[in-house]
């Protein structure tokens, strides 16, 4: 038993689970949900991977074309392969696409975010969006 415990308490769960990982669906939200988070890892971590699965690789390669155009991200790497799903209509697997795409930061990346900030703030200065205080 002390063995297992053992075991147990070596597995490193973190291989898996990355913290600048996106999976990218095709249904669930819109574009620049992903844009916009993948802007925020990036600041976070330096770099963000973007995963896709069958339908949804588009998505992924438009966002990063996107942050790529915008001067925001160079890609580091990408990574294709085919895995292999359930497929409950049918009862056999099937093999799906999938990709995994790397990006860094830019090096002006910092002074990009930093400028689009102040546009928006300006923005709404100037849309009266921001709130008056009356004594």
């Amino acid at each position: 038993m002390e063995a297992i415990t053992e075991g147990v308490n070596n597995i490193n769960i973190s291989d898996n689970y990355k913290k600048n990982r996106i999976q990218v669906s095709n249904t669930k939200k819109p574009l620049f949900f992903y844009v916009n988070l993948a802007k925020r890892y990036m600041q976070q971590h330096n770099e963000v991977e973007l995963s896709a699965l069958g339908m949804a690789i588009a998505t992924v390669v438009t966002v990063a074309e996107i942050l790529k155009n915008n001067g925001l991200a160079v890609e580091k790497k990408i990574m294709t392969s085919t895995v292999e799903m359930k497929d409950d209509s049918r009862g056999r697997p099937a093999q799906k696409a999938k990709i995994e795409i790397l990006l860094g930061k830019t090096a002006n990346f910092d002074e990009l975010m930093a400028a689009a900030a102040a546009a928006a703030a300006a923005e709404d200065a100037e849309n009266g969006d921001v709130e008056e205080h009356t004594a």
